[in-house]
């Protein structure tokens, strides 16, 4: 048997999250164009006697290593789909903000997923394990395929996207999460008796991303969630005014936030939108990585 095995998981922002009213079954529809970013966990799985969770790296108090942590349930899900027991220590390595609307738990839950499979030799196709990843979440299936796509359904369904260049992006992780449940609860709050309309891609947006233009990338950025997210934590106004005068071609909250993403027009403008960012004092830390990354791939 494998002794070990290590996989990289990538980052997602959110450069269109275009949002539904809510369906009977409380999820909404949504138009989510997904881009992936260079800011990686690893997950490496490795034989146990029991299924056990550890973690390093950036704020692990905040995820929980027993068997609620997603990556967990994806080493169970995929045990029970092949009748084999979960005999698996998982190690999470966390560079990806947590509770920050990067994908973090998504992205590991992906990564438990591909190293299991590849530890258990289980020979998952690449169908199974997509069909895996919706199981557990909405954005699951997005961080095993990377690259740039566009989520329909709650996100789940997706289609390849053709990115013509890098963006250079900065992130502003903020002073604790936000819960993604509770974003969507405000946003159905602040839609309630509006006529919210079907979700859809902007077909401008699409062609800023196969271009690979900056400039045409950041004139149609759009979050639905912004307005909830901004309810929730008004702070955030603050994070993403000090980004803009920086210089940040564009700025927006990342998916149900409360991280804020701040894309800029090349390598250099980044480090200095991160520089102002940090010096405002409107966030707790900065990142920057650059966009499209791959995804979930085996070490």
């Amino acid at each position: 048997m494998t002794e070990s095995v290590t996989v990289r998981v990538p980052a997602k922002v959110n450069v269109q999250l275009a949002v539904g009213a809510a369906r009977p079954d409380g999820f909404h529809d949504l138009a989510n164009v997904f881009l992936a970013v260079g800011l990686y966990d690893e997950v490496t799985a490795t034989p146990a006697d029991t299924l056990r969770v550890t973690a390093e790296g950036h704020d692990v108090d905040q995820i929980p290593l027993d068997r609620t942590n997603l990556a967990a349930r994806a080493a169970e899900l995929l045990a029970a789909r092949h009748g084999i027991e979960p005999r698996v220590h998982l190690h999470i390595t966390k560079d990806i903000p947590v509770a920050g609307g990067m994908a973090g738990g998504s992205a590991d839950a992906a990564g438990a997923l591909l190293a299991c499979d590849a530890l258990w030799s289980t020979g998952a196709s690449r169908d199974e394990l997509l069909a895996l990843c919706a199981e557990l979440g909405s954005d699951v299936p997005f961080s095993l395929v990377g690259g740039a796509a566009l989520g329909r359904g709650r996100g789940e369904l997706l289609t390849p996207l053709t990115v013509g260049g890098a963006f250079h992006w900065v992130f502003a992780v903020a002073d604790g999460g936000l819960s993604t449940p509770a974003v969507y609860r405000e946003f159905d709050r602040l839609t309630a008796g509006t006529d919210v309309p079907a979700p859809e891609a902007d077909p401008r947006l699409l062609a800023a991303l196969e271009s690979g233009d900056a400039t045409a990338l950041a004139a149609v950025l759009a979050n639905d969630l912004q307005p909830a997210a901004l309810s929730l934590r008004p702070t955030l106004t603050a994070t993403l005014e000090a980004g803009t005068a920086a210089g940040a071609l564009a700025a927006l909250v990342s998916g149900s936030g409360p991280t804020t993403a701040f894309l800029a027009k090349n390598a250099e403008a980044a480090r200095e939108v991160a520089a102002a960012l940090l010096a405002s004092g409107t966030c707790r830390q900065v990142r920057v990585a650059d966009s499209p990354a791959e995804g979930a791939t085996v070490l």
